[in-house]
């Protein structure tokens, strides 16, 4: 094992516990970013660019047929390998937004297409589900099982705020265990039902799931109720029949105590070497082990760690993801000011065999230097979508479309957050979603009147939804209410057509 430090090239903000690494035909992607998006990545997904031990992100844009995925802290998420003619994709369930609110949808991301310079452009549905559906929550599981010909994922596990007939002032923020129940769910026609175990008696969250055909198995987690990280290993098997499903669970003797921990492929298929996590609440995993599926079951190997540096030792906490295979990033917290632009130090650590080693400078799948078959990104795949051909001279190092936090823009002085008249009371610290199309800022419309005009607050104006939408669809000039309001509506004259000559 290798471990190198990396340096963050003005990105180190959006990165946090809890967001994820997404590996999605040969690139990686962050996930669940720190914050509401920006306008710099509306979308809040980021391509990672790793060379010459700097990190880059670069900002993904999506499909215009796509849905709005908000950034999620722990959800649970699947790879789904392609199949016939469904392409390869990640199924993205549950997790936390940035105002600590809990999803229960279910959404698939995949590439939608790839421009002349490998532009990738994501696709993002929203996958509806009935039946017996699962509360929303976090720190659970999501795994593809296969059975009879037949793809259904198992959920499991994870953590919710209390039942409202339980919540009060006092514990209205608390977290339980979610009901130990396994929920089945059907990707094509979207079928969920849940189904209980006696083997599994109590819940759990921040475990692992690993899965070979019909196979799952469990391993770790933390039980809320009893504040413990007991050795737990089950094995889930799961039999998709005809009309009906058969589910059987079996305790194994060979159980972790760890939560939180990154799972890595490494060699064959179904090989992995799990690091990081923790194995109490003041104490990380330092060790790492190796975990291979086969027909006979699971087997477990625990394997030298890497030397990790003083930064690694010292720090209480740690999270990461998986690059690519035989490769993860790690990220321990500074210890500086938490202003600092430098509060993480980054980490990437290779389980290569040195026969198998690749270039020193090919640190990431995106970064191969062979253009014919690279499907990865490179330098010159830049974002060119747009652009005028004379903007594209400027923009080949690739530094043109890198996200740079500095050029973000303060949106409490400006953009959105404006105070647009003297009644205003749109505040940025307690604004919520006033109409249906709001998600992220409020909607605003332009007055006509004034030196250029200006931008005011639709809710300031009281605007009902119906009216917005009219002067957002037809030509007619708007009027605040503070330079004569609705009844001084005016059409835009309708432009002249010169008849033809006959």
């Amino acid at each position: 094992m290798s471990l190198k430090h990396l340096t963050a090239v003005n990105c180190a903000s959006l990165l946090q516990p809890g967001c994820s690494l997404l590996n999605l035909e040969g690139d990686a992607y962050l996930f669940g970013q720190k914050g509401w998006p920006k306008r710099s990545c509306p979308t809040g997904i980021f391509s990672v660019r790793i060379k010459h031990g700097e990190l880059k992100l670069r900002a993904i844009s999506f499909s215009n047929n796509s849905c709005y995925l908000p950034p999620l802290r722990y959800p649970a998420v699947a790879h789904v390998v392609r199949h016939n003619e469904n392409p390869e994709c990640y199924l993205i369930h549950g997790g936390r937004t940035p105002n600590n609110d809990l999803s229960s949808s279910l959404y698939i991301l995949s590439v939608d297409s790839r421009g002349f310079n490998k532009k990738v452009t994501l696709r993002c549905q929203e996958k509806e589900l009935v039946g017996e559906l699962p509360e929303a929550r976090y720190g659970h599981t999501l795994s593809v099982v296969h059975s009879r010909g037949k793809t259904a994922c198992v959920l499991f596990g994870g953590r919710s705020y209390m039942s409202p007939a339980e919540r009060t002032t006092e514990n209205w923020n608390c977290m339980v265990d979610c009901v130990p129940q396994i929920y089945l769910i059907d990707l094509e026609f979207g079928c969920c039902s849940a189904h209980a175990i006696p083997e599994l008696t109590d819940g759990q969250s921040f475990h692992l799931a690993l899965a070979r055909e019909d196979c799952v198995y469990f391993l770790g987690g933390h039980i809320a109720s009893t504040d413990c990280r007991p050795p737990r290993l089950f094995r889930l098997r799961v039999e998709l029949l005809l009309g009906s499903s058969l589910l059987s669970c079996e305790i194994l003797n060979e159980g972790l105590s760890i939560t939180s921990a990154i799972v890595t492929p490494i060699g064959s298929a179904h090989e992995y070497i799990i690091l990081g996590g923790y194995q109490s609440d003041s104490q990380k995993r330092m060790q790492c082990t190796y975990i291979a599926l086969d027909d006979v079951g699971i087997h477990l190997e625990p394997r030298e760690p890497p030397e990790w540096s003083s930064e690694i030792g010292q720090s209480r906490t740690w999270f990461g993801g998986t690059l690519e295979k035989g490769s993860a990033l790690i990220v321990v917290p500074s210890g500086s000011n938490p202003s600092s632009t430098d509060t993480y130090y980054f980490y990437q650590l290779g389980f290569q065999q040195d026969g198998d080693r690749e270039d020193p400078t090919q640190t990431c799948s995106q970064e191969s230097t062979d253009f014919e078959d690279s499907a990865p990104l490179e330098d010159s795949e830049e974002l060119y979508f747009g652009r005028e051909p004379h903007e594209m001279a400027y923009s080949s190092d690739g530094e043109g479309d890198t996200y740079n936090e500095e050029d973000e823009e303060d949106l409490s002085q400006t953009g959105y957050w404006i105070k647009c008249c003297l009644a205003c009371q749109v505040d940025i610290n307690t604004w919520e979603p006033f109409y249906s199309t709001e998600l992220t800022r409020p909607a605003m419309i332009f007055c006509s009147r004034g030196e250029g005009g200006h931008w005011v607050h639709a809710q300031c104006m009281e605007l009902s939804e119906s009216l917005l939408q009219r002067f957002s669809q037809d030509n007619s000039k708007y009027y605040c209410l503070d330079h004569g309001g609705l009844a001084r509506q005016e059409l835009t004259p309708p432009r002249k057509i010169m008849p033809l000559k006959k």
